[in-house]
This record gives C-alpha cells, structure tokens and sequence, in this order.
C-alpha cells in the first residue's frame, strides 16, 4: 500500500469518529482494518490503526486550532468530510516530522476533491495554508 493508500485509509477511519463513541472505536477500528475491500496487510493495518489512534488523540487540539483559523466557521459547523481531512492533514503538519507541510496540503487537497463536496479542496486548502504559516 502506498503512503497515499495508508493516508486515505486512516482518513476513512477518522471519519468514523463522528458517529461513533469512543468506547465503541476500538470496535470500528478492528472491523475496519478486517474489511475485505481495504484489503489490508498486517503491517498496513498496524500503521493505519497506529496513526489513527495518534489523531484521535489529539482531536481537541486539532479542532481548537481549526475552529481559531477559519471565520466565520468552526468545526461544528464544517462538513464532517471536510473537518476530518482538516484533522488528518493540521496533525501531519504540526505532530509529523516526516512529512513535509506542503505534502500535507497537496494530499488533503486531494482527498477533499475526491470525497468532499466541489469547493471542499479549496476551502481545505485555504485553512491548511493559514494553519502552516502560523507553524512556520
């Protein structure tokens, strides 16, 4: 699986966040890292369920810097497919020494063209570009 793969992978599990408590992710992650169609290996899997439960972790963090980089929005009232790109790529850009932030952006913009609304790439590209300059 490629980093493009894993990075999209972690995405949809993210997304479960939203309707899912949290006492019943460990649930959803094993269901998920199981599912035919992902067709995971175990070291993929590993990774996606490692990386996942990293974010998760720091969802209040990441939502707190959303919510001060947008106006007149906030992370109750974007898009839950939008929110949780915005979670995936401010956690890779500010926690993840490995990726580069303009790679960050680039592949978040990407995911957002393919699973959110029209103007969802760049409304994600508008906030993670005011998030990396204040990341310096």
């Amino acid at each position: 699986m490629t980093r493009h793969e894993q990075r999209e992978q972690v995405f949809k599990l993210l997304f479960r966040v939203e309707f899912n408590s949290p006492e019943d992710m460990p649930e959803q992650i094993r269901l998920f890292c199981e599912d035919d169609e992902a067709a995971m290996s175990e070291k993929d899997a590993a990774y996606v369920s490692e990386r996942f439960s990293k974010i998760a972790a720091k969802i209040p963090e990441l939502d707190k810097l959303i919510d001060e980089n947008t106006v007149g929005w906030d992370t109750t009232r974007i898009g839950k497919v939008e929110v949780t790109i915005l979670r995936l790529a401010v956690y890779e850009i500010l926690f993840d020494e490995e990726i580069p932030g303009s790679v960050a952006i680039n592949e978040a913009v990407e995911i957002a063209k393919k699973y959110g609304q029209e103007a969802s790439g760049g409304f994600v590209n508008a906030i993670l570009a005011k998030i990396i300059k204040l990341a310096g």
